[in-house]
């Protein structure tokens, strides 16, 4: 075996990255990137969706479970039905107040929290 092998593979590793970093965002993105279209607004409402359905099912089972193991009745299963709902409802909150900024997006700082970025007056002097 050859020592420059390596070499080699991490040469073409950075002249590949240098190339992505060129291109930017403009890859193909249905070769597995990011897309902004209709596709992450898919995968959005099925993530929501997916995260609202599992809270409550959870909550039903953790209930229904409670209920069989007690000898309660629908008590346990009432209770952790609304806190299912209740978890997923906060959970589609947070994943929809997210929504944007994943890395790579960027705020502006007077536009978010309205404190004005500082100038370079001191750098002048």
């Amino acid at each position: 075996m050859s020592d420059d092998h390596p070499k080699m593979d991490l040469e073409n590793l950075e002249k590949r990255l240098e190339r992505a970093r060129k291109e930017g965002t403009s890859g193909n993105v249905a070769a597995g990137g990011t897309g902004r279209g209709e596709a992450s607004g898919y995968s959005m409402a099925i993530r929501v969706g997916a995260e609202l359905v599992s809270a409550l099912i959870v909550g039903v089972v953790v209930g229904l479970s409670l209920d069989h193991w007690l000898d309660t009745g629908p008590w346990f299963l009432i209770v952790f039905f609304f806190l299912g709902a209740a978890a997923g409802v906060l959970n589609v909150y947070r994943a929809a107040s997210n929504m944007g900024l994943a890395p790579g997006y960027r705020q502006d700082a007077d536009a978010t929290s309205g404190v004005k970025p500082p100038d370079d007056t001191l750098d002048k002097l």
